[in-house]
């Protein structure tokens, strides 16, 4: 009972190891050397300075806001002094010792301390200030959503820097495979190859070319997982491969309708929206200068020299009217700065549509031309298989080995194509189709 008792307690304990190691191998690109794009994605934005730095700038403009909104609460402050002094005149403290006035040594009764001491609380509100504190707050609010834009700008763009580099790996996997695949069937044909001596130079030839093809796909896996590694911000040591479907993909497409949410949801015009809100508020701010505060203070304080026993109170109401000289140039400067916002905007949303025009030209003709390919393809491996099973080896045989390699590759290609101009079309129009 003991040893059954021993062995599930031991069970438990490693339950928790367990689970942790399940997770790393699931996600930790260092120990699972398959990624999935989703997977490819978390890790790449994760790792990425530029996503972590915007995701910092939006907690900054977060604090910010809280800031602005306390503007509106009571400012509240203790103080306590103690004065040790020698005059010939009377004198009033500094305001950071709160403004209190000293006598001379003259008007103390002779064999009195030159000191004094102070305690008090002291509080302020500002009850009208001309929409200064609520434009304040709105202008954080604009810098907020503004922020917010920009780190989903920074975003898209990661996410379509790792899709491309994930399809491009996903491309050149399944290139090495067709090559050893070439690699193999060009072995088997030199084994039975029939031909005459003139022919047998076109021969080797052709043979050097289908071998060679396995260290140029070779190379180009390398390279891919390089991009793959620095899209990741991963060592450039580390084994990666990823796993998914490389198969091309149809799409039902409305390019008005891409537009439309080109114009809703695209982060870079939203960013330019705000920027306007931002020069608007600054316009209203300039202009409500023109306007006084109007400002409550209160004080409590316990004082003297011996002891604390003298007490003030006071409450005050006061009105400041600023007088600056400087309203009119401000007022002028900023409605500059909002006509170079409204322009600003109109050139993104220009710049958008001729992005999302692109892409859909693009993504349109991949979308025929994978499936044209697809054909060519499908039709060749039937005639290859068909006629190697029937026919001896000659030169004609070799040369259709390398017609069928350069017809898989081109088949390849155009998935790589189709895929990487859905995944721009989806950055385009800032969001997934």
């Amino acid at each position: 009972m003991k040893k059954l008792c021993f062995l599930c307690l031991a069970l438990l304990l490693a339950l928790p190891a367990t689970a942790q190691k399940e997770y790393g191998l699931r996600f930790s690109s260092l120990i699972n050397d398959e990624l999935t794009l989703e997977n490819a994605i978390r890790i790449g934005l994760e790792n990425n300075s530029d996503f972590l730095l915007a995701q910092q700038e939006v907690i900054v403009a977060e604090q910010k806001v809280k800031q602005a909104k306390f503007l509106f609460l009571p400012q509240f402050a203790l103080q306590g002094t103690a004065t040790w002094y020698d005059l010939d005149y009377p004198m009033v403290l500094p305001e950071s010792v709160a403004n209190r006035l000293i006598p001379n040594n003259d008007s103390q009764p002779a064999g009195d301390k030159h000191q004094f001491f102070g305690v008090g609380v002291s509080g302020t509100q500002y009850l009208y200030s001309g929409g200064r504190i609520r434009g304040a707050l709105k202008m954080a609010e604009a810098n907020l959503k503004q922020v917010q834009s920009k780190y989903e700008s920074v975003k898209n763009a990661v996410v379509l820097d790792i899709k491309k580099s994930f399809f491009q790996l996903l491309y050149a996997q399944n290139l090495l495979d067709l090559a050893n695949q070439i690699d193999q069937k060009a072995q088997k044909y030199e084994r039975n190859l029939s031909v005459s001596s003139w022919d047998k130079i076109k021969a080797q030839y052709v043979l050097s070319k289908l071998y060679s093809q396995k260290n140029l796909a070779t190379n180009e896996l390398q390279k891919a997982q390089l991009a793959m590694l620095v899209s990741l911000n991963k060592e450039l040591n580390s084994p990666v491969k990823v796993k998914g479907d490389f198969a091309p993909i149809e799409t039902k497409l409305d390019f008005a309708g891409l537009n439309l949410w080109s114009m809703e949801f695209r982060p870079e015009l939203k960013a330019a929206i705000y920027a306007l809100e931002l020069d608007n508020l600054a316009i209203d701010l300039a202009l409500s200068r023109r306007y006084p505060d109007l400002i409550l203070t209160g004080s409590y304080e316990r004082l003297g020299t011996e002891n604390l026993d003298d007490e003030n109170k006071q409450i005050s109401l006061a009105v400041r009217l600023p007088l600056p000289y400087n309203i009119a140039s401000q007022t002028s400067q900023r409605k500059a700065e909002q006509k170079q916002s409204t322009l600003r905007r109109a050139a993104m949303e220009d710049k958008i549509r001729v992005q999302v025009a692109e892409n859909y030209t693009n993504l349109l003709f991949w979308q025929k031309e994978v499936f044209a390919r697809q054909n060519t393809w499908q039709e060749v491996q039937k005639l290859l298989n068909k006629t190697e099973n029937s026919s001896r080896v000659n030169l004609n045989a070799l040369e259709a080995l390398d017609a069928y390699y350069l017809s898989g590759k081109d088949y390849y290609q155009g998935i790589l194509h189709n895929l990487t101009s859905k995944a721009s079309l989806e950055w385009a129009i800032g969001r997934d189709l």
